[in-house]
């Protein structure tokens, strides 16, 4: 099965990093978001991807080019003009870069590498800026038992602030972030049937407005609900936070 996503948004609300590359290319210890996103499609068996290239998307082929100078030790020798690598870590991924344009909103993305997952039986998709401990092959088991044509893996937002534990009055103690008030939202993860593409119009098209919303007045749309971890990285705070969980050890969406 492949996995499609979103790399060419120009990411405006984490500005401080996006001027010098495209979102998915932050780095979270020392990686991109991108890799950390590829390593959990790859724990459950995902290793073809299709990414959306837009806005500086030549840095993405970049990566992806020089993959085993980013990820291996190297010996230049000037002399001879040659390169040695070391220890080569090779994942066996294929990964196949598109450029889907700079000003293409979300579903006109999709729309775009239809060519590439035409012919499969159905195919994941997700942003280039989120991690979550998703069970990514139960989600993909659930899609094939209910045979309607799209999955959205619901999930219950990370609370923003802290929160009191009042006694009437007086405070008993804080919880830190608490989740939300309980409500469910779309938390990026679908698995698609490539009949789904043909209810995006063109470039201008975002996959949250019409073809989410007539796949599930059609009664095409299933949930996939997820109570684990899951985060965006929409903010500078929140890129902040994930490298903290990366640092300490403990990063929940690490499942490789």
């Amino acid at each position: 099965m492949k996995a499609v996503i979103l790399a060419g948004g120009l990411g405006t609300r984490i500005s401080e990093e996006t001027h010098l590359r495209p979102k998915p290319m932050i780095e979270i210890g020392g990686k991109p978001i991108l890799w950390h996103i590829l390593k959990m499609y790859s724990a459950h068996g995902v290793n073809e991807f299709v990414i959306c290239c837009g806005y500086k998307g030549y840095i993405i082929k970049e990566y992806f080019a020089n993959y085993f100078l980013h990820m291996s030790d190297v010996t230049f020798d000037m002399a001879s003009n040659r390169m040695e690598v070391h220890h080569k870590h090779a994942e066996p991924w294929r990964v196949t870069l598109v450029d889907t344009g700079e000003d293409t909103m979300t579903g006109g993305r999709l729309r775009r590498i239809g060519d590439y997952v035409r012919d499969e039986e159905a195919f994941c998709f997700t942003y280039g800026d989120g991690v979550a401990d998703v069970d990514i092959g139960a989600s993909i088991a659930f899609h094939r038992a209910h045979g309607k044509l799209a999955t959205v893996t619901a999930v219950q937002p990370p609370g923003r602030y802290g929160a009191l534990q009042l006694d009437g009055e007086q405070v008993r103690g804080f919880t830190e972030k608490p989740r939300g008030d309980g409500g469910l939202i779309n938390g990026g993860f679908f698995v698609l049937s490539p009949q789904c593409l043909s209810r995006i119009e063109g470039d201008s098209t975002s996959w949250e407005a019409d073809p989410l919303s007539g796949l599930a007045a059609d009664g095409q749309l299933m949930a996939f609900e997820h109570q684990g971890f899951w985060q965006p990285m929409d903010t500078l705070r929140e890129k902040n936070m994930l490298e903290d969980l990366w640092l300490s050890g403990k990063a929940p969406w690490k499942v490789w």
